[in-house]
């Protein structure tokens, strides 16, 4: 049978020098499972691992101990070239301040990342337009990315985490640089494409946006527990509540 886990992470920990020579204990055996098609939110206040835990299930930093799994496939412990590979695969990244390519234009941003996934440059080019008719950015494919809004540009962040199918779309702070107008629209994007099938796993401070998703746990002293799905003031109260490192 195949397996509908999405995301496994097993005993996740991870810890920082610092210049006092006391580490900083970000992870502290995270332990979770979201199942394909989740739309996951991770909340708690700045400094408690949310980051952290997000760039080490991307493969983009090293766990000190535990295991991370994406479609029954080990993320932990693989080469830089195999965890590239595994990420164009398996992950889609959405990061607060956009990281677009302002020397390619809005349709070459999106194809880049199925080019290099080993899409010809047509087939790449035709995903490009179609996710960029999706998220209402068609007629701005000619364009520098520096000439967009901030939430026109982080569609096109979306547009291009979704280049390949991924399994995972994983977004960090995903609204934290727009304004409220923009912010909507982004989480009206995300509640679409979960809609459509799309797993997310995102970290967030808004306690509104962390709402609308169908699963929210709290990040707090290094490890993670659910909250109700549908109550609000405990979502905005695990947002406020300052936690540890």
């Amino acid at each position: 049978m195949t397996s509908t886990t999405a995301l496994r992470v097993t005993g996740l920990r991870k810890s920082y020098e610092t210049d006092r020579d006391v580490p900083v204990r970000a992870l502290r055996g995270v332990e979770l499972e979201v199942e394909a098609g989740q739309f996951l939110a991770v909340t708690g206040p700045s400094g408690c691992g949310k980051s952290t835990l997000l760039n080490i299930v991307a493969g983009l930093e090293a766990a000190d101990e535990g295991a991370v799994s994406i479609a029954d496939e080990q993320v932990t412990g693989r080469s830089e070239a195999e965890l590239a590979l595994l990420r164009r695969k398996h992950v889609g990244m959405v990061f607060q301040f956009y990281n677009l390519l302002d020397e390619l234009s809005v349709i070459e941003n999106v194809a880049l990342p199925a080019m290099l996934g080993g899409r010809k440059r047509k087939a790449a080019e035709a995903r490009a337009r179609d996710l960029l008719g999706l998220l209402g950015l068609v007629d701005r494919g000619g364009a520098s990315p520096a000439v967009l809004s901030g939430g026109q540009r982080q569609r096109l962040a979306i547009a291009r985490a979704l280049a390949n199918d991924p399994t995972l779309l994983l977004a960090d702070e995903p609204t934290g640089a727009l304004d409220s107008d923009g912010s909507a629209e982004i989480a009206e994007l995300f509640r679409r494409l979960n809609a459509d099938g799309q797993t997310i796993v995102m970290v967030t401070h808004d306690a509104g946006l962390a709402t609308i998703a169908t699963r929210v746990v709290r990040m707090a002293d290094g490890r993670i527990a659910d909250l109700p799905p549908d109550d609000g003031q405990a979502v905005a109260d695990a947002v406020a509540t300052p936690g540890l490192s």
